[in-house]
């Protein structure tokens, strides 16, 4: 719980505030850009909400919160904030929220789909989620892209009995028994829909989930910049092998995709070719790193 001793410096007066324990994982903004903010590398409150629905967005923030570093000076009724996750981003692409401290503060996603639905990354294991996802139809299927994003997968299995994947190059003593481990560079079609795209650089075993050549879900591989429209892959947080990391861009620059959804940094959407050249563009930037 966020506690008003801790509250940065920085925060406006009013309402909400974030406290000295963020992480700075971005959850806020992506989820109330209209009120929280970033200074000094932590995220703030540069303006208070205004209304019902800014409101509402900011005690999405609230519940999102990894560390529980957003505060309230008064007390709130969370359940129609709780209603809204997951939150449908596109089609039957949906976001989580309810980030996990364990994977520091990345995003995960959930896809609905008759054949059942599929959770990419884990989010924190919390009631109103769980309510929610059984509600959209329970989780068949967890895909786990990297070591990092695993959080409360086990969790997730106990509830759901979903089927979980991961790279056995990424497999620890926690994940060693999971029920899918892939092997070897190849990518691997799981139906007509799905298709898994080893990735390796950011860690050994990274993956991407491609899902109806349309949304790529990257893991800690491939972030985007909104506002400039812009790719990123950052040599400052490649865990294993940055020549790795590029001939594994080079492999989904093969691919046709309109959307990247990352785990952590930003999403980004942009028609089939300007995201393909964009994608070249950052490989060209990555080259030269």
């Amino acid at each position: 719980m966020a506690k008003l001793s801790r509250r940065l410096a920085s925060n406006v007066p009013g309402d909400f505030y974030v406290d000295s324990e963020c992480i700075d994982c971005e959850a806020c903004q992506w989820l109330a850009p209209d009120n929280f903010d970033e200074k000094n590398d932590l995220a703030r409150v540069f303006r208070q909400p205004e209304g019902e629905a800014e409101t509402q967005r900011a005690l999405m923030s609230v519940l999102a919160c990894p560390v529980s570093a957003i505060g309230t000076l008064k007390r709130h009724d969370y359940r129609i904030a709780e209603s809204m996750f997951p939150e449908r981003i596109d089609g039957p692409v949906h976001y989580c929220g309810y980030y996990s401290p364990k994977s520091y503060g990345a995003s995960s996603y959930l896809i609905t789909r008759s054949q059942g639905n599929v959770l990419i990354d884990s989010p924190r294991y919390a009631k109103p989620l769980v309510d929610r996802l059984e509600a959209l139809g329970g989780v068949s299927l967890m895909v786990l892209t990297h070591s990092d994003d695993v959080a409360d997968h086990e969790k997730f299995h106990r509830h759901f009995g979903c089927r979980r994947i991961l790279h056995e190059a990424d497999a620890s003593s926690d994940t060693r028994h999971l029920e899918i481990l892939l092997e070897g560079r190849e990518t691997v079609a799981l139906d007509d829909e799905i298709l898994l795209v080893p990735v390796p650089g950011h860690t050994p075993g990274s993956l991407c989930l491609l899902f109806r050549n349309t949304y790529l879900f990257t893991g800690d591989h491939l972030s985007g910049l909104p506002e400039k429209g812009t790719l990123r892959s950052s040599r400052r947080t490649c865990w294993y092998n940055w020549g790795e990391q590029i001939r594994s861009m080079e492999r989904l620059a093969q691919l046709r995709f309109e959307w990247v959804l990352p785990g952590h940094g930003r999403r980004l959407h942009l028609p089939y070719e300007a995201m393909s050249a964009e994608l070249s563009a950052c490989l060209r930037r990555m080259r030269a790193a």
